[in-house]
């Protein structure tokens, strides 16, 4: 887990401002605004209201957003997270944050095979059923493994064409619907309660996460401590004007039929632009949720192999193919848990574990960017702290809405999550760097 600049010596540093916002962007905005604004959490719970919760998870990542930029202008390694976190707390707190970025990306893959499965249905009533949705995801999860066991090229190409798909349809769906909007459809019901807001705002929280990902390279961009914050929070601004465009769309055109439909940007394509519409914007969604969910299988998978490589897991997963140079068992394993959700729970359930697992990586980065302030670290090769007014105060206000929003997590939830948080920790002690063994660090391959 060496953090050390001087090992990162032949990355350039080519990424600027618009190149990283570009990329923030790009993560971000994912198959989850597909489903989201009908979700019975944020429609049913809030009506009309529901772009306050917009408005709080965006307010909640812009101090997330800042104690990344202020950890990301002070150390000059990759890893985003994980490496803020490492130099300030050591490799065991850098390693429980890997795990639970890990935990978020497996929970994530498994939410979105169910929008793959909702829109796939939606386009035809001969997809309905229990039996042909389960069909449908493994058949879908068996072609994205099969992709990325034979090699990257074709599913990094496959990430990059879904990019495109996604946001032409979403621009077309924004403008179109506006102007279809029904006055009625839009009457303020009165200020929703502080445990709808945050219960709402805990669920809208997983189509905001992804700033965590398109941090990682951050030993390869220009002047950190001007391009990270200027990048992430213009990022966050053109997220969240989308986002709320298009749930005031949904709302003022489908009205009360929003809450709880399954693929609510397809309703809104039927009604704006006929039944075409429907089926394209489907097509789009499927499309995109296959390259997002091909993407995930190329990227988290190496994730189980870089743990086994360091000795937490067996070696087994870190065994690369003899033909295809891939890393298949951490890929077939990753593909498998990720079926087993998306075939055992809801797209609603699946968000909120994501959600805290990424909220607990949140709180990590935060609790490491008010240490890495007040110790005053600044790596070799790094700008300094990112100049953002008020910065001060951004590690203290994102552990404390961080805290709020955790409070709308019920009891069933914590327990699943904490199932996984000790599962991490059991391995971490008993690996060759952990507590049990007390080996030197470096000693196990």
């Amino acid at each position: 887990m060496g953090l050390s600049p001087k090992s990162e010596t032949g990355l350039v540093r080519a990424l600027g401002v618009w190149g990283l916002a570009a990329s923030v962007i790009n993560i971000t905005i994912g198959g989850g605004i597909f489903r989201a604004p009908g979700a019975p959490e944020v429609s049913g719970r809030l009506g009309v209201a529901a772009p306050l919760s917009y408005i709080i998870c965006a307010i909640a990542m812009a101090f997330v957003v800042v104690c990344f930029a202020e950890a990301g202008g002070r150390i000059a390694s990759s890893g985003g997270p994980y490496a803020y976190v490492e130099r300030a707390f050591g490799p065991a707190a850098g390693f429980a944050v890997g795990w639970m970025l890990w935990i978020t990306g497996t929970i994530a893959t498994g939410a979105v095979a169910t929008i793959f499965a909702d829109s796939v249905q939606a386009m035809s009533p001969a997809f309905g059923g229990t039996g042909i949705r389960v069909s449908l995801i493994v058949l879908m999860f068996v072609i994205v493994a099969s992709i990325n066991v034979r090699g990257v090229t074709f599913g990094a190409r496959l990430n990059l064409i879904s990019t495109v798909v996604k946001l032409v349809p979403l621009a077309l769906l924004i403008v179109l619907g506006l102007f279809a909007m029904k006055a009625e459809n839009l009457v303020w019901p009165g200020m929703p309660t502080a445990p709808d807001l945050t219960r709402s705002s805990i669920v809208l929280l997983f189509i905001f996460a992804g700033i965590e990902s398109a941090m990682v390279p951050s030993g390869e961009v220009r002047d950190p401590a001007r391009t990270v914050p200027r990048a992430v929070l213009i990022a966050l601004a053109v997220i969240t004007v989308v986002y709320i465009l298009i749930h005031l769309a949904a709302q003022g055109v489908l009205g009360a039929s929003l809450a709880g439909n399954a693929a609510p940007l397809a309703a809104l394509a039927t009604v704006v632009m006929g039944p075409a519409g429907g089926v394209i914007v489907g097509l789009a969604v499927v499309l995109s949720t296959f390259g997002y969910l091909s993407g995930m299988t190329l990227a988290i998978p190496r994730a189980l192999f870089a743990f086994a490589r360091d000795g937490v897991l067996p070696k087994a997963f870190a065994s690369v193919h003899p033909k295809f140079h891939t890393p298949w068992i951490a890929i077939i394993t990753q593909t498998v848990l990720a079926l087993l959700l998306a075939v055992t729970s809801s797209w609603e359930k699946l968000v909120v574990l994501a959600n805290i697992s990424v909220l607990i990586v949140y709180f990590g980065c935060a609790l490491a960017a008010w240490k890495l302030r007040r110790d005053n670290v600044v790596d070799e090769g790094a700008a300094g702290a990112a100049r953002i007014p008020g910065s001060a105060i951004a590690a203290p206000m994102a552990v404390v809405v961080i805290i709020v929003l955790l409070t709308s997590v019920k009891k069933e939830e914590w327990i699943a999550s904490g199932i996984t948080i000790i599962v991490g920790i059991i391995l971490y002690a008993a690996s060759p760097a952990g507590w049990l063994r007390r080996a030197p660090r470096g000693e196990a391959a």
